[in-house]
């Protein structure tokens, strides 16, 4: 039952989140940032989850990263790369784009081939580059507007359209759509744990840094998400007045690294 639960825990947050979200609507000042209409609420769930990040997440992530030497972290990252890299290709499919999907498919066949599963990148090397894509980004080339930005406990920013497509995403993932329940937790612990761990540096450079660390999050997260649903080119304005930061992550789940979601 426990494992069970494992599997749909994120997918009743995400929808929680969502529910109260929309709630909640009505019940911002008129002073409140138009991008972020929800900042009570999100802001108690932020706390919640640094909280959960502080006691658990990096504490954990801390000993992985001590325990396990570079080389070894490294390909945990390129084994998950190469499993996002096959819901990247069905989004690709979804948003048109056959160069990209052609050259998504390329990489998966040749990291899990020539990869061992993927745990080292050789499509890197033979400049077959990635394009990440999830259903969030397929919604968003269709013309679904963000929404209002929201926080979801334990998976960390998003909005309306990023949480629909959160729930598309949980299904289309290989992981967490495995039916074996033991693989399925084990491979779903170890993907968070080694994306936590590899934000440990700059989540303490943030930590450090004089900042409110929930606007930063919040700012960065949408400018990025926005930046990606344009391809990368100059951002078309969504009425929201947003400051141009740098990155930063978020403290549970964080968004996946720019270099990359």
């Amino acid at each position: 039952m426990f494992s069970r639960l494992n599997l749909t825990t994120p997918l009743r947050l995400a929808a929680a989140g969502l529910m109260l979200a929309l709630l909640q609507g009505c019940a911002t000042g008129p002073n409140a940032n138009p991008a972020d209409p929800l900042e009570p609420f999100n802001r108690t769930v932020f706390n919640f989850n640094d909280g959960v990040d502080r006691v658990v997440l990096k504490p954990v992530a801390t000993v992985y990263r001590d325990a396990l030497p570079s080389q070894v972290r490294t390909g945990v990252t390129n084994f998950f790369g190469n499993i996002s890299d096959v819901w990247s290709l069905v989004n690709n499919v979804l948003q048109l784009k056959p160069k990209e999907a052609v050259e998504t498919l390329a990489r998966v066949g040749v990291n899990t081939i020539i990869g061992l599963g993927g745990v080292l990148d050789v499509a890197t090397d033979l400049n077959l580059p990635k394009h990440k894509q999830d259903f969030g980004l397929t919604l968003g080339y269709w013309g679904v507007g963000s929404g209002a930005y929201i926080v979801l406990p334990l998976l960390g920013p998003s909005s309306v359209r990023d949480t629909l497509g959160t729930v598309v995403d949980f299904k289309g993932d290989l992981v967490s759509s495995s039916n074996n329940v033991p693989v399925r937790n084990t491979l779903g612990t170890l993907r968070i744990v080694n994306r936590r761990s590899e934000l440990l540096g700059p989540a303490e450079v943030l930590e450090q840094a004089a900042l409110d660390k929930y606007s930063f999050t919040r700012d960065v997260y949408l400018q990025r998400r926005r930046s990606q649903t344009n391809g990368g080119k100059p951002e078309v304005e969504e009425r929201y007045d947003l400051p141009e930061d740098a990155t930063a992550p978020q403290a549970v789940v964080p968004p996946a690294p720019p270099a990359e979601k």
